[in-house]
């Protein structure tokens, strides 16, 4: 039984298998691949415009941030001069809390100009490949396209495509069944020759031999009718042959 169950999926894997070869198209699948490839080449392109807008914008913070250390350093002179020591070290306070901010977003600034750096290198690859590889589908896709015409024509010269050969066959058969229909009609000769079938155009009870016996007999009935009606004719009374033709013209003189 677990034979019988092998043999079976196996039979199923291989019409599948016949299926899907019927059914697939490589051009089709190298086109969805190169699709694909787009799709990944687009995801990547924005990976790195979106790197490049967050250093962006880490720029930005850190030119506000360095404006204020500026402000806050003048802030703390003008205070010192004013003999306000208690706002000159407010301003120092506060502007040593904006350069921490300024050394973490420089370290943040790296790191992305870093990675924005690995993106670019990464899509500029990837898309030398998209290319490489779309150069490299448009030739299979052309030496596929060739070869099945080659196919089909060669298919259809020889007469072994699948139209041909449905073709073929109804032209095989067509002559196969005239060779039968062409030997039983001389074999039904045969046999209404030989006796053993009858002629089912001769009326009941008569046979060929009868029919030809008959046609002789009329044939024999004709003659003697002409001799007795040639005896009965006097003697030179029998006119002369004459040309139909000939005479024809020597009457219209007459006339």
């Amino acid at each position: 039984m677990a034979g019988i169950t092998q043999r079976i999926t196996t039979l199923f894997r291989v019409k599948a298998d016949k299926a899907l070869d019927r059914a697939e198209d490589p051009r089709e699948i190298l086109d969805y691949s190169y699709g694909q490839q787009q799709q990944l080449l687009q995801r990547v392109r924005r990976g790195v415009a979106d790197v490049a807008t967050s250093r962006k914008r880490v720029e930005l913070q850190l030119s506000r941030l360095q404006q204020s250390t500026d402000k806050l350093r003048d802030q703390a002179e003008r205070a010192l001069a004013a003999g306000r020591e208690d706002l000159a070290r407010e301003a120092l306070t506060r502007r040593t809390a904006v350069a921490a901010q300024i050394t973490d977003l420089q370290a943040q600034h790296a790191s992305l100009k870093d990675q924005e750096d690995k993106l670019t290198l990464g899509a500029q690859r990837l898309e030398g490949k998209v290319d490489a590889f779309r150069t490299r589908k448009e030739t299979i896709k052309a030496g596929y396209t060739a070869a099945e015409a080659q196919t089909r024509i060669t298919e259809a010269v020889t007469g072994i495509g699948e139209e041909m050969g449905d073709v073929g066959l109804a032209m095989q058969r067509a002559q196969d069944r005239t060779e039968q229909l062409q030997a039983r009609a001389g074999a039904l000769d045969e046999l209404i020759d030989s006796g053993a079938l009858d002629d089912a155009t001769l009326p009941p009870g008569r046979d060929d031999i009868q029919a030809e016996l008959e046609r002789v007999t009329a044939d024999q009935d004709v003659e003697l009718e002409l001799a007795r009606m040639k005896e009965g004719l006097p003697a030179g009374a029998a006119p002369p042959a004459v040309d139909a033709a000939q005479a024809r013209p020597e009457q219209e003189e007459k006339s």
